[in-house]
């Protein structure tokens, strides 16, 4: 058997319990998944996903303009109407 090594990783328990029923269904251990992502890191040198940002979406509060936070407090207020 192959020697393994241990990772602690802190997640959101709600992340955590929603890939676990993922990968139950796909009759993958938490582990062996973990273990394919970190394979995949060292295949392609990287995160094996594309990681971008969204366009055109402010990324915090301070970055909305006046008129941008009043028209997205407008949108929260009529959603809950």
């Amino acid at each position: 058997m192959a020697r393994t090594s241990n990772i602690f990783a802190r997640v959101e328990p709600e992340v955590k319990e929603q890939a676990e029923r993922v990968l139950e269904q796909l009759g993958i251990p938490m582990s062996n998944a973990i273990g394919l992502f970190l394979r995949q890191v060292v295949l392609h040198r990287g995160i094996p996903f594309e990681l971008k940002l969204p366009q055109n979406e402010p990324q915090s509060v301070g970055m909305l303009t006046e008129e941008q936070f009043n028209a997205e407090i407008e949108k929260g207020l009529t959603a809950g109407i």
